[in-house]
C-alpha cells in the first residue's frame, strides 16, 4: 500500500489568541477569514476520504492550530515531539491523550530533555526521513526521530533561513519533491539530493510558500491561484494526473504557517467518530 494513503487526520480549531499572540506574526491576521479558510481546509480533508478528529481551540496556546509540530505518526506509531518554541511545550500533553486514548496508537516519548523537534522539520518520503536542523529542531531531536523509526534511514539537513524544512520542500506525490525557487530552497534540495538513499523527481515552483503541499489518497492540496498564480499554474500543468484541491492559507501564512502545518495524517485500519 502507498505510504501516502491515510484514514484519519487530527486538526485543531483556531483560538481567539491566534490573532494577536501566534508566534512570528508578520502582518495583521483576519481571524474570521482564518477560521473560514481552516473550515475549508478541514472540509477538504474529509472530501479526500479522511475521518477528521477536530480538537477544540486552546486559548492558552495561540499556535495550537499548527498540530503538525506536536507529533509524527508513521507505520502506526506516534512520536511526541519536543517543540522548539517554549510557548508550545504543553501542547504535547493534550496530543498525548488524543493519540493514546482516541486513536489508540502506541506513543513514543523523547527522554532527552535537551532535544528539540518540530514536526514541520520532518519530511517523510515514503522511503526515508529527512529532518531539518533549524531554529526549532536540533541534533538531539533528529537522533530521537531516528531512534523512534529505525526501519527508515533518517538524515539531518541544515536549514539556515526557513522556519522549517517543510517551509521549502514537501512531497507532491510518490517520489516527487516539491521545492521553491529561492536560493535557500535550492540549497536545501541540494543537501537532500546529496544525502538521499533513493532518487526522487523534483517539481520546482516559483514561490517557496506554495511548495508546501499536502499529498494524500491521490489528491494534492496546494495554494490557490489567487494567492500564487504562477505556482498554481505549475501544479495544473505538471500534476494534472492527481486530483488537485486548491486551498487558501493566507492567514496561516501570516503566522509562518502553511498547509501541512494544520494536520497530522494517520493510517489506521478502523474508523473513529469525530471529536466535536
Amino acid at each position: 500500500m502507498s505510504p501516502f494513503r491515510y484514514t484519519h487526520a487530527v486538526v485543531c480549531r483556531i483560538p481567539d489568541s491566534f490573532k494577536e499572540n501566534a508566534v512570528g506574526i508578520s502582518a495583521p491576521i483576519d481571524l474570521a477569514k482564518a477560521r473560514k479558510q481552516h473550515e475549508v481546509y478541514v472540509a477538504t480533508l474529509r472530501e479526500i476520504g479522511l475521518d477528521v478528529i477536530e480538537l477544540p481551540a486552546d486559548e492558552s496556546h495561540p499556535d495550537c492550530v499548527f498540530v503538525e509540530d506536536i507529533a509524527i505518526v508513521c507505520n502506526g506509531i506516534a512520536l511526541l515531539t519536543r517543540p522548539g518554541h517554549p510557548s508550545r511545550e504543553k501542547e504535547v500533553e493534550y496530543m498525548r491523550a488524543i493519540l493514546k486514548n482516541e486513536l489508540e496508537l502506541p506513543v513514543i516519548e523523547i527522554p532527552d530533555e535537551t532535544a528539540t523537534l518540530d514536526g514541520g522539520d520532518v519530511l517523510f518520503t515514503g522511503k526515508e526521513f529527512f529532518v531539518g536542523l533549524s531554529s526549532r529542531t536540533n541534533q538531539a531531536g533528529a537522533c530521537a526521530l531516528a531512534s523512534a523509526f529505525p526501519e527508515f534511514p533518517c538524515t539531518p539537513i541544515k536549514v539556515e533561513k526557513s522556519l522549517h524544512l517543510k517551509s521549502a520542500v514537501t512531497m507532491a506525490g510518490p517520489d516527487v519533491m516539491c521545492v521553491g525557487s529561492s536560493p535557500e530552497a535550492k540549497d536545501i534540495l541540494k543537501r537532500i539530493e546529496r544525502e538521499a538513499t533513493f532518487r526522487y523527481q523534483t517539481l520546482t515552483v516559483p514561490d517557496d510558500m506554495a511548495a508546501n503541499v499536502v499529498f494524500a489518497n491521490g489528491y494534492l492540496m496546494h495554494r490557490t491561484g489567487d494567492e500564487y498564480p504562477a505556482s498554481a499554474k505549475v501544479f495544473e500543468e505538471k500534476l494534472s494526473h492527481w486530483t488537485l484541491k486548491p486551498t487558501a492559507s493566507t492567514e496561516m501564512e501570516k503566522a509562518q504557517g502553511s498547509l501541512t502545518c494544520c494536520s497530522i495524517l494517520i493510517r489506521k485500519t478502523r474508523h473513529l467518530k469525530n471529536i466535536m
